[in-house]
């Protein structure tokens, strides 16, 4: 068989790589169980009606077909989804008789979008999320929460500084009717290609696709440049005097998560009136998270309040969220050389075996060690010590078990130091229990610690 090529935006990493991404996942199910969220897992297709109507990313939007279709079969009309929020509002749809409201959860799980893949950018990656959905009516208090969640989160892990940007539909759109745009989702769709066009050629979209004057469309990008780190923001607002009720009902919000969140992670959320999110459903407090120094990556985290995406007819369930991209955060970690990992395996003891015959001794330690959460591994031959614990020094394994009738010992091979050990007492540092994790950057480094 021929080598394999790997396959562009189909990311798998190395060991090491495997590990920077458990520690992602890992840290954000704990915050949002913290928070109170509950798990989900929804299917992975989702009907092509549903999601054909979202915004600029139907042109991503992968098919489901079978290979050997008989001729004739009609087409299913299922697509891999390309977001978790449009399956979890399906969800919300067809349990909503089961579910209590509001409805909180958190689902971390892999989507498809079909786009040209470069750094940080991916074919099939993995997102964590968080929802809050309420019957008819949610209160505006979750809008500031889901920045307090994901800036909890963000804390928790060793990357360089995070900075939520927040902006708010209402906002956009009510300074978009009174420039005089008659289509303000179009201006917000070229608003959002800024950071990709520039303020030269997303101004020419303002005024030749989407209508605007020239003052009008100066206007709106005077708007997008305004970022305050607190609700300074509502003063520059109306100095570019435009005058609009749903303008103003947005200053209030975003004045309000702006300094909500704040309140509780001093820092860590700045307006940004240039953040337009490119999805249609979006109706209020939208999200985008860059890391500073590192913003030519984009976003590591993004969402917003949502009213209309589910509904039944009769009542309709409003909803915020926000995502974190985990595959795009780790590339960036790894790409950039940003953490080291202490080793690639769980195990932090290997027990020696000090011949075929009594393999079955070494089982017996490993076993006692593994009672008490303690992982590890037994070696996997009867060879000289020093080749079993070079076998151990590869791996990263810190310590080495070797089992004695006269008494056992641990050797920690990084110091040479080695003691005497009983399988039902002896530990090694919290710290140990799991691979670390740590910043390779200037600043405090954090590691993962061990966890239950």
């Amino acid at each position: 068989m021929a080598r394999p090529s790997s396959l562009s935006g189909f990311p798998e990493w190395l060991p090491s790589g495997q590990v920077v991404e458990q520690l992602v996942v890992d840290t954000a199910r704990r915050v949002f169980e913290l928070h109170g969220f509950a798990p989900l897992e929804t299917r992975s297709v989702e009907p092509l009606e549903q999601m054909l109507r979202k915004g600029e990313i139907d042109k991503e939007v992968y098919l489901l077909r079978r290979l050997h279709a008989a001729e004739g079969e009609p087409d299913p009309g299922l697509g891999l989804h390309f977001d978790l929020t449009v399956p979890f509002a399906r969800y919300v749809l067809e349990n909503a008789g089961h579910l209590e409201f509001p409805y909180r959860r958190y689902q971390i799980q892999k989507v498809w979008r079909g786009e040209r893949p470069q750094e940080g950018r991916f074919r099939e990656f993995t997102q964590a999320d968080i929802d809050v959905v309420g019957r008819d009516t949610l209160a505006f208090h979750h809008e500031v929460e889901m920045a307090v969640v994901m800036a909890s989160v963000l804390a928790e892990l060793p990357i360089p500084p995070a900075v939520i940007q927040v902006n708010n539909r209402k906002l956009a759109e009510g300074f978009y009717r009174g420039v005089g745009a008659d289509d303000p989702a179009a201006v917000l769709r070229a608003v959002d290609k800024l950071d990709k066009l520039g303020r030269a050629r997303v101004a020419a979209l303002l005024t030749d696709e989407v209508g605007l004057t020239q003052p009008a469309a100066q206007r709106c990008l005077d708007l997008a440049a305004i970022r305050t780190p607190d609700s300074s923001f509502a003063r520059e607002v109306r100095a570019l005097g435009v005058v609009d009720p749903l303008l103003e009902e947005g200053i209030a919000e975003l004045a309000a998560v702006v300094d909500g969140a704040n309140a509780q992670r001093t820092g860590s959320v700045v307006a940004d009136l240039r953040i337009a999110r490119g999805l249609d459903y979006y109706t209020g407090t939208v999200y985008e998270t860059q890391l500073v120094g590192y913003e030519s990556v984009g976003s590591i985290s993004s969402g917003g309040r949502y009213d209309s995406l589910a509904s039944d007819g009769r009542q309709s369930y409003p909803g915020v969220g926000i995502s974190l991209g985990v595959t795009r955060l780790v590339s960036i970690l790894l790409g950039r050389d940003l953490v080291d990992v202490s080793r690639t395996v769980p195990s932090v003891v290997l027990v020696a075996v000090v011949g075929d015959d009594t393999r079955a001794d070494s089982e017996q330690v490993a076993a006692r060690l593994r009672i008490r959460g303690i992982p590890c591994e037994v070696a996997p031959g009867a060879d000289k010590f020093g080749k079993q614990i070079k076998h151990a020094d590869r791996r990263g394994i810190p310590y080495v078990w070797f089992p004695d009738p006269a008494g056992d010992t641990v050797k920690d091979i990084r110091s040479g130091e080695q003691v005497s050990a009983d399988a039902d007492t002896w530990s090694p540092h919290v710290t140990e229990l799991r691979p670390a994790v740590t910043s390779t950057l200037s600043q405090p480094t954090l590691s993962q610690e061990a966890r239950p």
